[in-house]
C-alpha cells in the first residue's frame, strides 16, 4: 500500500476512536457555528472556548443577529478569550455576510478570503469543516505533525514555507469528505499526541512511519523560536483596560484606568492604541467605553 494511503488509514482511524467531542464538530453545527469556533480558537486552548462559543451560539444564532447588536456587546460577550480584536473582526465579517451573502456564511473559500479578519487559515478550515469540501487546512499542529513525521525535524520552519504547502496539497486524500477529516483528524493528531513538548510517541499511530522517530528524536537546530511574553506588556494592559471597560455599563473616566498598567505611558498608549483599533470609543467629559 502506498505511504499516503497507509497514513490516510491509520490517522483516519484514530481519529475516529480518540477525538475530542466539541460542540462544532457535531453534525447539526451551522456553518456559522463553525466560523465562530475558528476565530474564537485562534492562539486559545479549546476548553477556554467552548463555553463562550455556547453563550455567543445562544445569544447569536446566525450572523444576522450578532450584526444587528452593537460591536461593544461583542467585545463583552468575549470575556477574557484574548486578543479582543477578534471579537470586532467577528461582529464586521456578521456584517458583511449579513450586506453580501443574505447573513449567511459563504461557502466558497475566495469569498470567505474576502470577509473581514478571516485570512487563508480560517478561509480554508471553514471551507472543510462547515461545508465539507476540499481545502488546504495548515494551522501548527499540522505544520508539527508533518514536520515530524515527514522531514524529520522536531519543530516546522517559524513560518509556513512552499514547500510545506505543496506536501500538506500533495497529502489530501482525494474524496471530499474524507479530506476535510483528514484535515481535523492531523490536527487532532497534533493537539493531543504529537505536541509540542512532550510527544506521546508511544501511542502515535504512525510512529513507526515517523522520520523524526526514526532518527532518534533530534533536537530542534532551526533558527530561535521565542514564546510570547504577557506580564507587564502593552498587550497585558490593553486587555486590562478592554476588561475594565467590559465590566462596566456605563463610560468609565480616565482616573479610573489610570493604574491599568505600571506606568502612566504605558497606560496611555495602550489606551491610544485601543482607540485607533475600534475597540474603545472615547466620550465626552474624558470618559471611555467600549464600542457602540
Amino acid at each position: 500500500m502506498p505511504l499516503d494511503a497507509v497514513l490516510h488509514d491509520r490517522i483516519l482511524s484514530w481519529y475516529a476512536e480518540h477525538a475530542r467531542d466539541l460542540p462544532w464538530r457535531a453534525p447539526d453545527c451551522t456553518p456559522w457555528g463553525v466560523f465562530v469556533s475558528e476565530i474564537m480558537a485562534q492562539q486559545t486552548p479549546l476548553s477556554r472556548v467552548e463555553p463562550v462559543w455556547r453563550e455567543w451560539l445562544e445569544r447569536w444564532p446566525t450572523p444576522t443577529d450578532l450584526a444587528a447588536d452593537s460591536p461593544g456587546e461583542a467585545v463583552r460577550a468575549w470575556k477574557r478569550l484574548g486578543y479582543p480584536r477578534r471579537a470586532l473582526r467577528l461582529h464586521e465579517a456578521a456584517t458583511a455576510m449579513v450586506d453580501r451573502f443574505d447573513g449567511e456564511v459563504p461557502a466558497d473559500e475566495l469569498d470567505l478570503l474576502d470577509l473581514p479578519g478571516v485570512g487563508a487559515y480560517t478561509a480554508a478550515a471553514v471551507t472543510a469543516f462547515a461545508f465539507g469540501r476540499r481545502a488546504v487546512v495548515i494551522d501548527t499542529n499540522i505544520r508539527r505533525v508533518q514536520a515530524r513525521l515527514m522531514a524529520g525535524d522536531e519543530h516546522a520552519a517559524p513560518s509556513l514555507t512552499a514547500a510545506e504547502r505543496a506536501l500538506a496539497t500533495r497529502l489530501l486524500p482525494e474524496d471530499d469528505a474524507a479530506c476535510a477529516t483528514w484535515n481535523v483528524a492531523v490536527m487532532e493528531l497534533g493537539a493531543l499526541v504529537c505536541t509540542a513538548r512532550a510527544p506521546q510517541c508511544d501511542v502515535c499511530p504512525v510512529a513507526d512511519l515517523c522520520r523524526w522517530v526514526a532518527a532518534g528524536r533530534p533536537d530542534y537546530e532551526g533558527p530561535p523560536r521565542r514564546g510570547q511574553a504577557w506580564a507587564g506588556t502593552d498587550r497585558q494592559v490593553r486587555g486590562e483596560i478592554v476588561q475594565r471597560l467590559r465590566d462596566s455599563l456605563s463610560p468609565v473616566p480616565r482616573t479610573a484606568l489610570a493604574d491599568a498598567g505600571p506606568e502612566p505611558s504605558q497606560v496611555e498608549r495602550a489606551l491610544s492604541t485601543l482607540i485607533h483599533d475600534g475597540l474603545v470609543e472615547p466620550h465626552p467629559n474624558d470618559h471611555f467605553a467600549l464600542p457602540t
